[in-house]
């Protein structure tokens, strides 16, 4: 009865706090687990005649078919590979920017700052694709031009050579998200008690000391958690940075093919929902290990920076 009482006397004192959380509980509802009743089709040899339930079952087949094909070993690589250095250098130059706009005493220039950096996230990947289109069009693009103009050089088809593009993803990718990952750590810089850089500056300690000893430690935790939800994702991809940025050529498909990307094409293009369906269902499984896993090591190392 004790905790039944305290329980009531919880949800009478946060009602209106558990309101407000109520349109994300059936978004999340509706969104993220009424789905998961299609992750059956993964088992099932399905066909619209039939539906789901009518289907026959097809057991692990489409799990055969899809790790015996090339396409599994090339879409795994590409994914883990590419978010792999999309978390690190994301994470170094998104810090290295907060700390500079720490910097920057002017708070309209700061502002001004971090409006900027901030734009290029919230632009539509569509509209990113036509920008680097702009730059590498083989005829008529700025880089072309300019590799012509300034060295005389013949101009390249960048959407004929897949060499380039695992540099050009990363590039497009850090535009786009540094800037948004640098205001959160920004936001958590400028919540560092001031009296820690009185004190260091009265000791002499330069700003670079400043930046290592006081300011990146006390933003760890922040770094972590962001840190251990991109790795949840790790095997889950942008698709409009892998398929609408390619303009899906079909001789970059190799360089810039993702779990996403592999799923997209073999709805659209070959219409097996059951092996589209199984390649979704292993790369979840994969994400949930990974979180499970980078999650105990960092409790290992300080519980306190752990998700759960």
């Amino acid at each position: 009865m004790g905790k039944l009482s305290h329980f009531r006397r919880s949800l009478k004192k946060y009602k209106w706090l558990l309101l407000m959380t109520l349109p994300g509980i059936v978004y999340l509802f509706i969104n993220n687990y009424i789905p998961m009743y299609g992750v059956i089709l993964a088992f099932k040899n399905y066909n619209f005649v039939d539906g789901i339930w009518g289907s026959d079952w097809a057991g692990l087949d489409n799990f055969k078919f899809l790790f015996n094909s090339q396409d599994a070993y090339i879409i795994t690589r590409n994914t883990f590979l590419y978010n792999f250095v999309f978390i690190l250098l994301n994470l170094i130059l998104s810090v290295f920017v907060a700390l500079l706009i720490n910097e920057i005493k002017e708070k309209v220039i700061s502002r001004f700052y971090q409006s900027t950096f901030l734009l290029p996230h919230i632009i539509s990947m569509v509209v990113v694709a036509y920008l680097v289109y702009s730059f590498l069009n083989a005829d008529s693009g700025l880089v072309n031009r300019l590799l012509i103009k300034w060295f005389g050089t013949e101009g390249v088809s960048w959407y004929g050579e897949p060499k380039y593009w695992p540099y050009i993803l990363v590039i497009v990718n850090a535009w786009k998200n540094v800037g948004y990952l640098s205001i959160i750590y920004f936001a958590s810089i400028i919540g560092i008690d001031k009296e820690y850089y009185e004190a260091a500056t009265i000791d002499g300690a330069s700003k670079w000391k400043q930046m290592t000893r006081i300011t990146i430690p006390l933003i760890l935790p922040v770094i972590t958690t962001m840190t251990l939800l991109a790795v949840s994702g790790i095997l889950r991809s942008d698709f409009g940075l892998f398929y609408q940025v390619p303009m899906n050529t079909g001789a970059l498909i190799p360089t810039t093919n993702t779990i996403d990307t592999f799923v997209y094409r073999a709805m659209i293009q070959s219409g097996d929902i059951g092996m589209s369906t199984a390649a979704g269902f292993y790369q979840s499984v994969v994400c949930f290990v990974l979180i499970l896993v980078a999650n105990t090591a960092v409790r290992r190392i300080n519980k306190r920076d752990a998700l759960f």
